[in-house]
């Protein structure tokens, strides 16, 4: 009878904790979504005025936008960081989705990036699969100490995880970024989204940390809270770098999804690596979170590909090429010359740049 009364008591404080990290999530959702198109705006006004963000520039942090966008952004991830401390990160980090839903509609009036009828259905999609996902989400693991933490962060297998996340990471800044950082959106959405899944991991090693002091057992004389906030730090900055060069080369509704797929496969397959949320789960539980999971992720490829494109026009092609002049040959066979201030000439067949020769 005492048995069936402490599970029972068990049970109800899991499910209030998911509970609580369920809404803190969704109230994160709605901030984090919104930061992503109060920054584009701030983003764009910077690159009208000077070098983008996506060519090292930096001109973003004198505009007003873009540091509302990052408080708003702030907010959400402290409320994220708090739905952490309560909830598994298969419950919370799924919900991200509904980041996707709020800058999607807000990207439709604000950015003029068109939502159409299969974008809802999309939306509707994402919902569906968040609500498979909480309602079967796992339980929290019961920790202790932050050393219970370090532990499961120093596994052999998950140490092996970390260290490949490193390498690739390395290739992706080193190798990829500089030929194709401008042209393949993986690049700089594959470093958000490898870090990220280690940011996860120590941001919520932190969050119990911090759970755990305010219920009377400190953690803060122990040094892994501290290796587990620098590593915390030094991924958020990182994140966030990747983040706004994919934010200011490519399209909000196209960034969103892709960054949600990968981010969210990744930190769900480092958090079962990391505290075995799968442990002790019955398999139509593990099943459902995982139809859950798939179908928010069929919802975020149907934004994507539903989403409008850039046209790329003539002059945003020669716009960089200094000095501005551009070789134009006519139907009749001759060519001539053109400066940057001369209207562009209707009747042409071909652009030379001036170092098409070379």
């Amino acid at each position: 009878m005492a048995a069936s009364l402490v599970i029972e008591a068990s049970v109800s404080t899991s499910f209030a904790d998911n509970l609580k990290g369920f809404i803190l999530a969704l109230v994160s959702s709605a901030f984090i979504g919104s930061s992503f198109i109060i920054k584009k705006l701030g983003l764009q006004r910077a690159g009208a005025s000077g070098p983008r963000a996506s060519s090292g520039g930096y001109g973003y942090l004198k505009e007003p936008f873009w540091w509302v966008g990052m408080v708003t952004m702030i907010v959400g991830e402290l409320a994220n960081f708090v739905a952490y401390m309560f909830a598994p990160a298969v419950l919370v980090t799924p919900l991200g989705a509904l980041s996707i839903i709020v800058s999607a509609v807000l990207a439709h009036f604000f950015l003029k990036e068109k939502l159409r009828k299969m974008g809802i259905v999309g939306c509707v999609l994402c919902i569906v699969g968040s609500t498979l996902i909480v309602l079967h989400a796992p339980s929290e693991l019961s920790l202790s100490s932050v050393e219970e933490i370090w532990e499961l962060a120093t596994q052999p297998v998950f140490l092996l995880y970390t260290a490949s996340a490193i390498a690739v990471v390395l290739v992706l800044i080193l190798y990829c970024e500089p030929r194709f950082g401008q042209t393949n959106i993986l690049v700089y959405i594959g470093v958000c989204s490898i870090i990220g899944s280690l940011t996860v991991m120590s941001i919520k090693a932190v969050g119990i940390a911090i759970k755990l002091t305010l219920e009377g057992s400190s953690q803060a004389g122990s040094f892994q809270t501290w290796v587990f906030v620098m590593v915390a730090i030094t991924c958020i900055i990182t994140q966030l770098n990747y983040l706004n060069k994919a934010l200011d080369t490519f399209k909000t509704t196209v960034v969103s999804p892709i960054y949600y797929a990968l981010f969210t496969s990744l930190t769900i397959f480092a958090s079962a690596i990391m505290f075995k949320d799968w442990s002790g789960q019955s398999a139509s539980s593990i099943v459902s979170v995982l139809c859950g999971f798939i179908t928010v992720l069929s919802g975020t490829l149907v934004l994507h590909s539903t989403s409008d494109r850039d046209p790329t026009s003539v002059a945003d092609i020669y716009a960089s090429l200094s000095p501005q002049v551009s070789w134009f040959v006519h139907e009749n066979g001759e060519i001539w010359k053109q400066n940057a201030d001369d209207e562009l000439c209707p009747d042409f067949d071909a652009i030379i740049k001036q170092d098409h020769f070379k």
